[in-house]
């Protein structure tokens, strides 16, 4: 798309047109992740975990697993945690690593490397995104259902329902954040009570918080926006023309650092937001 077409378009869908952010790219890893669809840092350990769904997205094969690599790219284990089928969103708390994986949500004990259990969604098809509280509630969605499921002391129940492309969630506080809706970031209230806080002009993959209500936003087509608390947003990244994708992002807060899985290209990119 030309930029003048862009910016017309951005106008239209009531984005901001005058960038005041931009992306620098720092490193990206060469293509030997097959299928990566999320990246979680873990900064204090130095290591960024991947989720690596191997040959497929939604079948149940036992080839996808979780791997390793360091803060700037180096594989560290790329088999870390195998067996798994095709696993996307991660989420972390405490020593305990949560991960989506088709219709169960595997629980991962970190320092002992090894998978604790998995707990079955009832009628789930597709387990997309994942997160947990400060709390040690555990949030995950199910993009072919339209349902968020939400589990404590490892017991699933529903959360919400009815939420078209419901993809990306992000719990901060009491608020659940969610990729879905029609091409929406929404944000859920303890009462379950739905507010739009942008929208945008696709659905979104990843979210990530980065301080003063502002969010960076992924569509797994090939986008990143930075999403501004007012619900304007600005394109940070386009890379359709190279046909890579962004999807499940991770985020660095210390030194604002964006980790973006690539997808069908195989690799894991990072990004120096300024």
């Amino acid at each position: 798309m030309k930029k003048s077409l862009s910016l017309a378009l951005a106008s239209l869908l009531g984005l901001s047109v005058q960038a005041q952010h931009k992306l620098d790219k720092i490193w990206e890893t060469d293509s030997i992740i097959n299928l990566p669809e999320s990246v979680l840092p873990d900064t204090k350990a130095g290591i960024l975990y991947v989720s690596i769904m191997g040959n497929s997205s939604d079948q149940k094969d036992s080839i996808g697993g979780i791997g390793k690599l360091d803060m700037n790219g180096k594989v560290i284990d790329l088999e870390w945690i195998n067996g798994l089928n095709a696993p996307k969103g991660l989420a972390k708390h405490d020593n305990t690593l949560y991960a989506a994986d088709i219709t169960d949500v595997v629980i991962i004990d970190i320092p002992s490397s090894k998978v604790l259990h998995k707990i079955p969604i009832t009628g789930s098809a597709f387990l997309n995104d994942i997160t947990v509280s400060d709390k040690g509630v555990v949030y995950v969605s199910d993009t072919r259902t339209k349902k968020i499921h939400k589990i404590i002391n490892n017991k699933a129940e529903l959360y919400l329902e009815n939420i078209d492309g419901v993809n990306g969630l992000k719990a901060i506080g009491k608020d659940l954040y969610i990729a879905g809706g029609n091409k929406q970031l929404l944000k859920a209230n303890e009462k379950k009570e739905l507010t739009t806080i942008a929208d945008l002009p696709c659905g979104g993959d990843g979210i990530e918080p980065i301080g003063n209500g502002d969010f960076i936003y992924s569509c797994w087509g090939g986008y990143i926006y930075y999403v501004h608390a007012n619900g304007k947003s600005e394109l940070l990244l386009d890379s359709t023309g190279e046909k890579k994708n962004t999807a499940d992002i991770g985020y660095d807060p210390i030194k604002k650092i964006i980790y973006v899985p690539t997808f069908f290209k195989k690799s894991v990119a990072a990004y120096q937001l300024k």
